[in-house]
């Protein structure tokens, strides 16, 4: 949000040449991480990825995916975009029009809000595991609810 506010080139490139980092360091390797922990800890528990009760992880593990499509369709070429209104403001010594556009993308911020929705829905999936609860009670001998 700062960056969207700041009329300083400088204070501005400070704000990118950071979330840039941060983007590298820690949101790509954090991304790859829970992916690589979450199916770990799956088969740890013996949790079946593709099974009828169990179709919650599954159903995550695409979500997951999905998200992933959004780096080449939207945040690839609309980042390159803003680099250019970028550069072409560094050398004009201020943020100009062109800059701030592409600072209020609306195809960038409608991916980060499906990102957030779907990571919510991915958490919600991960902790009420819809689809468990008939096969739990198999396992523990008593007859699960029918509606």
């Amino acid at each position: 949000m700062a960056k969207a506010r700041t009329t300083d080139i400088g204070t501005l490139q400070e704000l990118v040449d950071q979330s840039g980092r941060f983007e590298r360091l820690m949101v790509i390797p954090g991304s790859v991480a829970v992916l690589v922990a979450g199916l770990l800890a799956a088969w740890a528990q013996g949790q079946p990825l593709a099974e009828a009760d169990h179709c919650w992880l599954l159903t995550s593990l695409i979500l997951f995916v999905a998200l992933g499509v959004l780096v080449p369709t939207v945040f690839l070429p609309h980042g390159r975009i803003f680099e250019q209104a970028l550069e072409h403001a560094k050398q004009r010594g201020q943020v100009t029009p062109e800059l701030r556009t592409a600072l209020r993308d609306p195809a960038v911020r409608n991916a980060r809000a499906t990102e957030l929705v779907v990571v919510a829905v991915i958490l919600t999936l991960m902790v009420t595991k819809p689809s468990d609860r008939p096969a739990l009670a198999r396992r523990e001998g008593v007859e699960p609810p029918t509606f």
